[in-house]
């Protein structure tokens, strides 16, 4: 295999490798390779990960560097995300991996994790798109970025993720009250209000795309069809809210777009998409492409021969 860049992507629900060549697109992986995992039930009350957790995050780092290797990938970049990062115990978890596999987990920071997601939504949008508002819901935390070039100008990341906000605010199955909703509602609204700040004005001219899971989950559970041109409207979601509310987790995975993995989410990360359309305009523009497709691109554009100066991926 000749010039490629690879990131293994460790979250709470895979591990997934993918690999592209100079001139590729995300669309168009040379090379892909996934574990399932599961660490948010790996996670204690006092947010460690066990050790079986540990281990699990062994295999599938072992597994995904032992597919590059096998195919002549020489470097990949094993990207650690908030499932790991927030975890008490991140840097023993960093160290026990290290020791299993040889391979040192990375972590980026909110904050860069935004400016890659921007650059996700530019390249899937283009320069044509104009100035643009990226919204990244996950599952610790929530990435706000804006610009009108290649690069954001404009970055924050909140925790405000799906599992985050499930966790600290809602029952784990029903019945969840009227007053727990609202309690979070108040809470994800004040957080986001103060995160975007004096830049509210000047971001209200700019298009908002969602860029992650939890945001084309809920485009498509409110009545959306597949295609590029996808949306996600604030009246159509939250419509929703106090139906999922109702439901147990077993009923909402039966419904169109919530994954089974995510079920138990769904509530808290419709709360969150709620009160972000809510101070973007109602409108969002779904985005295939997220932080993973923003560090490939970046990665990319670092080969030689490129003409690109990219900023350092980390």
């Amino acid at each position: 295999m000749g010039p490629v860049v690879g990131v293994l992507d460790v979250g709470s629900f895979s591990a997934r490798l993918v690999v592209l060549e100079p001139g590729g697109s995300p669309l168009e992986p040379v090379l892909t390779h996934q574990t399932r995992l599961r660490l948010d039930r790996s996670l204690d009350e006092e947010g460690r990960l066990s050790s079986c957790g540990i281990a699990a995050i062994s295999a599938a780092v072992a597994g995904g560097m032992a597919v590059a290797k096998d195919h002549g990938v020489p470097e990949v970049f094993p990207l650690a995300t908030s499932s790991i990062r927030d975890a008490v115990n991140a840097q023993e978890v960093v160290g026990r991996v290290a020791g299993n596999t040889g391979v040192e987990l990375r972590f980026l920071s909110g904050r860069r994790e935004a400016e890659l997601t921007y650059v996700a939504a530019r390249r899937w949008f283009g320069a044509a798109a104009g100035p643009l508002l990226a919204l990244d819901i996950g599952g610790g935390t929530v990435e706000l970025s804006a610009g009108a070039g290649e690069q954001a100008t404009f970055a924050r990341s909140l925790p405000l993720g799906a599992r985050s906000v499930t966790r600290d605010w809602l029952p784990a199955e029903p019945p969840v009250r009227g007053k727990q909703v609202r309690a979070l509602r108040e809470h994800v609204l004040a957080q986001v209000t103060e995160a975007l700040g004096d830049a509210t004005t000047e971001l209200a001219e700019h298009r908002v795309v969602g860029c992650s899971k939890v945001l084309r989950q809920l485009a498509r559970l409110a009545g959306d069809r597949a295609g590029k041109d996808r949306e996600l409207l604030l009246d159509d979601l939250r419509s929703w809210i106090p139906r999922l509310a109702a439901m147990p987790s077993a009923l909402r995975a039966k419904l169109p777009g919530i994954s089974r993995q995510r079920a138990q989410q769904a509530l808290g990360g419709a709360v969150v998409a709620e009160a972000l359309l809510t101070v973007s305009g109602g409108t969002v523009a779904i985005c295939p492409w997220s932080t993973r497709d923003g560090l490939l691109l970046t990665l990319l554009d670092r080969l030689p021969g490129t003409g690109k100066r990219a900023r350092p991926a980390a």
